[in-house]
């Protein structure tokens, strides 16, 4: 197996070369562990998460304790979301759904490259509007499936589209 670098996460490599100049000195690679919570609703967000062969999962978690996974991110995207786009904190939990690694970047690094209006505002936004959509698609799925066709939602639903909704 060849040593991980930060383009493997293709959020990292889709950045221009001045980008990642000045990012990627400050990268830190990090196992991430099986069930490990990266973040609790409502905490404060100090640091984002880009997957190299990690899966994170966003949990809504409900009053009651219960929850519900809204979100899964891997190594086409990040986690902190919230950092760049102004938040102090996150609204869902984060949990390490399959072991592995994840670059980790201090938030306010990511922050400062978005407010200087470059290519991380071109590319942090269409990410982020990608993340939403798989929510929206996450929460129908969730509707529109038994309890029973869970596998079917984690399977058909992310990787091919949803039956129920008929996208593809």
């Amino acid at each position: 197996m060849s040593p991980t670098e930060p383009s493997d996460n293709r959020l990292l490599a889709a950045m221009p070369p001045e980008v990642q100049t000045r990012l990627f000195p400050h990268l830190q690679l990090t196992n991430l562990a099986l069930g490990q919570v990266i973040a609790e609703s409502g905490s404060p967000l100090t640091d984002i998460y880009f997957p190299v062969d990690a899966i994170i999962s966003l949990l809504y978690v409900m009053e009651t304790g219960a929850s519900a996974e809204i979100s899964m991110i891997g190594n086409e995207g990040l986690f902190g979301v919230s950092v760049f786009m102004g938040g102090e904190s996150t609204t869902s939990r984060a949990v390490v759904q399959c072991s592995g690694t994840a670059y980790r970047l201090p938030g306010y690094r990511l922050k400062d490259e978005f407010g200087r209006h470059g290519a991380a505002l071109d590319i942090l936004p269409r990410y982020t509007q990608s993340l939403i959509a798989q929510m929206s698609q996450t929460a129908v799925c969730n509707r529109h499936h038994t309890l029973n066709n869970n596998s079917v939602v984690g399977c058909c639903c992310r990787s091919t589209g949803c039956p129920a909704r008929g996208w593809t």
